[in-house]
Parts: C-alpha cells; sequence; structure tokens
C-alpha cells in the first residue's frame, strides 16, 4: 500500500466527510427536541431544562458503553491492516451481545431511582417531574442506540462511514418528523403529548437506526451478528480497551454533571441557557470529530501496516483540515450569532443568559478540533490507558479546580464554559506531546 494510495486527500475525505455528516445527525436528536419543547405552550422553560438534565445524564449512560464503538473499530482497522480481518469476524457479534446485557442491566437499575438521580442534578418541583417522565420514556431507547454504536464501529473499522452517515441521517429526520407529530399532536387526530412525544419521538428514531445498521451491515459486509463460540481471541483486548474507556467517560461525565448541576442550581433561566449551550457545543463538537473519526479509522489501519511514516503525515494532515472546520463553525455561529438562541426559546431572560455565553462556545471550536483529532488517533492505536489518564487529569486537576474558581468568583455560566475551554486544552496538548514522542522516533527506524 503506498502512501499516496492511503492518505490522499481523497481518502480522507471519503472518510471524514460522512462522519462529519452522521456526527452532527447525532445530537440533533437532543436539539431538535429542545428546539421544540421550547416552544410548547404550557411550561415551555421548564420543559426545556427538563431536556437539558435528562440529556446530561443520558449522554453520561451512551458515552461510557458507546465507547465499544472505538474498541471495535481499533481491532478491527488494525486487523484489516495486517491482512487478517478473517481472525476477527466473530468478535463483533460477542462484543455487541456483552454491550446489550450490560445496557438492559443499566434500564432496570436506574428507572426505580430517577426521581433520586434528578435530585441529585438539583431539579425540584415540576422540574424534577418533568425530567423522571421524559427520562422513563428515553431510556427504552437506550439499548437501540448502544447497538447501533457497535455496529458503526465495524463499519468504521472496515473502513466504511457512508453506511453510518445514512443511518444517522434517516434517524435525525425521524426523530424531527416524530417530534412535530407527537409534540404538538394532529388537529382532529391525536392530542399534544408535549414532552412525553418529544420523549417518544427519539425512542422511535433510535429503534428505526437499530434496524437499518442491522439491514446494511449483514447486507455489505461479511460479519455475522450471530454470536458464535469459541470466544475471539482479541475479546479480552476488547474488554481491557472497554474498561479503561468506560473510566475515562465516567470522569468525562463527571465534568458534565457538575456543569449540569451547578448550572441547575443557579435557577430555572441558567440551566435551561447552559442546555442550549452545551448542546449547541456537542452540535459542533461533532462535526469537528468528522476528521477525528478519520483519525480513529485510518490510525488503527496505518498501525496495522506498521507504516509510521505515514502515521505522522496523517496528524499534520487531520489537524490542517479540522481546524477549517472549527473555524467554519465558530464563523457560522458568530454570523447567526443572535438568531440562534430564538431557534430554542422565546423566554427573554433564557435568550439573554445564553447570548452573554455563546461567543465562548465558538472560540472552543477551533481547540475541540485539535483536541478531537489526537483524540480519535489514539483510539484507533488502541491506546486507552493514555486516553483513560489524560482525561482524568484534566477533569480533577483542570476542570473541577476551574469550575469551582468560577462559583466562588460569582461567574455562573461564564465559569462552567471557561472550565469546559481549559479542560479541552488539557485533554490535546498531553496526547499531542505522547504521539510525537512515540512515533517520530519509529519514523527515524524504518
Amino acid at each position: 500500500m503506498t502512501l499516496k494510495t492511503t492518505l490522499s486527500n481523497q481518502q480522507i475525505n471519503r472518510l471524514a466527510i460522512p462522519a462529519i455528516i452522521a456526527g452532527i445527525s447525532e445530537p440533533i436528536l437532543s436539539l431538535t427536541d429542545a428546539a421544540i419543547v421550547g416552544h410548547i405552550s404550557s411550561n415551555a422553560t421548564e420543559s426545556l431544562a427538563a431536556v437539558g438534565i435528562v440529556s446530561s445524564f443520558l449522554s453520561m449512560l451512551i458515552w461510557v458503553l458507546g465507547q465499544s464503538r472505538s474498541a471495535i473499530s481499533a481491532i478491527i482497522s488494525q486487523y484489516l491492516g495486517a491482512d487478517k480481518l478473517k481472525d476477527v469476524q466473530n468478535l463483533p457479534a460477542q462484543a455487541i451481545g456483552i454491550i446489550i446485557v450490560l445496557s438492559l442491566l443499566i434500564c432496570g437499575a436506574t428507572v426505580p431511582f430517577s426521581e433520586a438521580i434528578f435530585k441529585f442534578y438539583n431539579a425540584s418541583g415540576i422540574l424534577l417531574d418533568y425530567s423522571v417522565d421524559y427520562y422513563k420514556i428515553r431510556i427504552i431507547g437506550f439499548p437501540f442506540t448502544l447497538y447501533t454504536f457497535a455496529v458503526f464501529g465495524v463499519f468504521r473499522g472496515l473502513q466504511n462511514t457512508y453506511h453510518p452517515m445514512i443511518v444517522a441521517i434517516i434517524g435525525a429526520f425521524s426523530n424531527i418528523i416524530l417530534d412535530f407529530i407527537l409534540v404538538y399532536g394532529i388537529t382532529g387526530v391525536m392530542d399534544p403529548m408535549n414532552l412525553k412525544g418529544a420523549a417518544l419521538a427519539s425512542v422511535f428514531a433510535q429503534m428505526i437506526m437499530a434496524l437499518l445498521s442491522t439491514i446494511l451491515i449483514l447486507k455489505n459486509t461479511a460479519i455475522s451478528l450471530k454470536i458464535k463460540t469459541p470466544m475471539n481471541k482479541e475479546l479480552p483486548k476488547f474488554l481491557a480497551m472497554i474498561g479503561n474507556l468506560i473510566l475515562r467517560t465516567l470522569a468525562l461525565n463527571l465534568a458534565l454533571y457538575f456543569a449540569t448541576s451547578f448550572a441547575t442550581a443557579y435557577g430555572t433561566n441558567y440551566i435551561a441557557a447552559y442546555t442550549v449551550a452545551i448542546n449547541l457545543w456537542f452540535f459542533a463538537a461533532f462535526a469537528v470529530d468528522g476528521y477525528a473519526s478519520a483519525g480513529n479509522i485510518l490510525s488503527g489501519k496505518l498501525l496495522g501496516a506498521k507504516q509510521f511514516d505515514s502515521l505522522i503525515e496523517l496528524s499534520h494532515r487531520l489537524t490542517k483540515k479540522a481546524l477549517v472546520v472549527g473555524f467554519i463553525m465558530a464563523g457560522l455561529g458568530g454570523l447567526f450569532y443572535k438568531y440562534i438562541g430564538g431557534i430554542f426559546t422565546s423566554d427573554p431572560l433564557v435568550l439573554a443568559t445564553f447570548y452573554s455565553v455563546f461567543w465562548i462556545v465558538l472560540v472552543m471550536q477551533p481547540l475541540c478540533a485539535i483536541t478531537f483529532v489526537y483524540d480519535g488517533m489514539f483510539k484507533g492505536l488502541g491506546k486507552m490507558k493514555v486516553l483513560r489518564n489524560v482525561l482524568l487529569g484534566a477533569t480533577f486537576f483542570i476542570f473541577i479546580p476551574a469550575l469551582l474558581l468560577g462559583h466562588y468568583l460569582g461567574l455562573k455560566l461564564h465559569g462552567i464554559l471557561w472550565a469546559f475551554t481549559f479542560w479541552i486544552i488539557a485533554r490535546g496538548l498531553p496526547l499531542i506531546l505522547k504521539f510525537r514522542k512515540q512515533f517520530l522516533p519509529q519514523v527515524r527506524k524504518h
């Protein structure tokens, strides 16, 4: 495999652009819920705040076990690069089976304690009631989401981001259509379901995505979804990767929990504004993450083929391309700055709070671009322990102290978003240094 074939701009864009589209489709589910419930006729601000609180907790659950996507992708791409794909053909089904069992256990363990969970987020009164009602429906889609993520990991390992893009687009559009129907109702046909309708729309969209993923993986690959014995030799490695990624993601979600909890404690207007800001950040971050996905996919393959010079070049190319996307996202946010908030709410207090901090979200985008590229490459390289340690350090030694300092200084949402900014820097810089230290000498040897 030549350097030109492996790392042409066409090859990188063929992987990255569908990944960008698929990536921004993922947060659209929460953004759509937020935008639509923010305009319902009764208790819109409380409904919007409930979406924010529940989305934060669900994101934690999804990201913890959804890391199976990265672990499966890393192993398959490395075996593909080494031309030994047959050795891991039965791994995905075994891995997916484990993930589904864990997801069902989490559903059973959290639903009975949902009220206590959201009290932990400082929710009370009608906000607590809405959060519990919304969660008890949304959690039904949790196993379907994890299943879809795992199948996406198989596709990525096979250097295919096109089919996940198709699934994500259909899922996003299904969610939007169902949101309008179920939240607002149809005159003479069905009554508005308000917040519960938004939750149901998300669940149905997740089911649709799981079904489409199954059809496409069976039709377009040699990977079987039937669990077969014996246990694949890479399953222990997969579980070790998952273990490190779970610890890493728990640290990530600890940051999100503290941010959501502090915003809720500041008042309903603050948590509503935070909901809009953080979901827009997720949207922009997933867009930037498209080139990180290409790094995840290609770095594993290059490592398997021992093409270390190509690996260094890949890091340079992806950083440049991701920065372009990051600046575009920041520029679009700046261009439509005064119009974006109105999509989600008409409450003047919420809008004023949101507009006072949205610019920090935009400033973060180029920084996210660099961090996410190296994060994606380390996932593809299977260096999950490094990712775990970096995120633990960034969360406990940078984010939490910065958040507490911002709270002490009375910065409120400004303090929360600046803490996220420093956190992003603390995640990216060590990865850059570690990557160069490990692979530059390998290029000289070869």
